[in-house]
């Protein structure tokens, strides 16, 4: 069990972080834009005078901060050597905040929405997918999975503009944006309790609804499949409950590919709450990258999708370790 299925994984996992982590060191320096060039186009079109010998000493010093001094090798070696102490720089847009300090601050955002999001949206699609799978010969069970179909094409940032106009602007039912009221101290009280759902309400449902849809409609396939085997045949021809059929046989078994399913939908799922933030304000990860983006923060980018890497590799890690639990057929391999 350990070598065969343990250590792979464990060895696919690293090589995985190595991989990314070395695409996300090569691909900004592949642009043709130059960071430590655009900061000081920034700073002259400011007004600014800078004589030569300044704008040479500020070149140094940019290309320290930028991780940028030496050859493209020598480059990657201390790239990778400030990686292992967690220190990617400082921010240059919030000059001279580090970068691991800013995602410090926004993580835990981003986190919480997308732990509840993923599971709750991945619970409830497997039930209702398996219920409509099971029964599809209803109507209510085809009309359930025609709503899935309309909404799954939609794209995330369209369906969080949507809920924003409706219930925030319209409806005025919950904030235009941000993550709790102004000038509110975080504490364990009712009240902030109920402010940080209020604002955090619209993009977990936005996340949520549309992970819904996409699970309902893969659990779908896969009832519709197994309903034909011959256990389930045999069940019904021994007289057993279509209830218990449903949920005990069909299922619990359905289940099983659907654990493998919510690992793999892992990074669509952070890259739909990224853009979710984005349209909500919400101060989490994808606010932090967009404004990494607007200002050319160079660091804050290279810290974003480094840590993104980390975190979605270790998920689906998890995910694949604790898969011989739910499916007795790995364990006895």
């Amino acid at each position: 069990m350990l070598k065969r299925y343990l250590i792979p994984r464990l060895i696919q996992y690293l090589l995985v972080i190595f991989v990314g982590v070395t695409i996300v060191f090569f691909v900004p320096r592949l642009t043709p834009v130059d960071p430590v060039q655009q900061m000081i186009n920034t700073i002259t079109r400011m007004g600014t005078y800078l004589d030569p010998k300044a704008v040479e000493k500020m070149t140094e010093t940019l290309k320290e901060l930028y991780g940028l001094k030496g050859n493209l090798f020598e480059q990657y070696l201390a790239f990778w050597g400030r990686l292992l102490k967690g220190d990617f720089g400082p921010s240059l847009f919030r000059f001279p905040i580090p970068v691991i300090k800013l995602i410090g601050d926004s993580l835990p955002w981003t986190l919480g929405l997308l732990t509840i999001s993923t599971f709750l949206s991945w619970f409830i699609g497997n039930i209702l997918g398996g219920i409509v799978g099971f029964y599809y010969d209803k109507r209510w069970a085809r009309v359930m999975e025609s709503i899935a179909m309309v909404i799954r094409p939609i794209p995330y940032y369209i369906f969080a503009l949507i809920t924003l106009i409706v219930f925030s602007y319209l409806l005025k039912w919950f904030p235009l944006g941000g993550g709790m009221p102004v000038g509110v101290v975080p504490s364990f009280s009712i009240k902030f309790i109920f402010e940080l759902f209020r604002y955090a309400f619209l993009p977990l449902i936005s996340m949520m609804v549309l992970g819904i849809a996409v699970t309902l409609q893969t659990m779908r396939l896969i009832v519709s499949n197994i309903v034909k085997e011959d256990f389930v045949t045999y069940a019904r021809a021994g007289g057993v409950k279509k209830r218990i059929i449903a949920f005990k046989y069909v299922i619990r078994n359905a289940m099983l590919p659907q654990v493998t399913n919510l690992a793999l939908s892992m990074g669509q799922i952070f890259s739909g709450a990224l853009i979710t933030e984005i349209v909500f304000s919400y101060p989490g990860m994808g606010t932090l990258l967009y404004n990494a983006i607007a200002t050319g923060d160079f660091n804050l980018i290279m810290g974003i999708a480094t840590i993104s890497i980390f975190g979605i590799s270790t998920f689906i890690l998890l995910i694949d370790l604790l898969y011989p639990l739910f499916d007795p057929r790995v364990r006895y391999r």
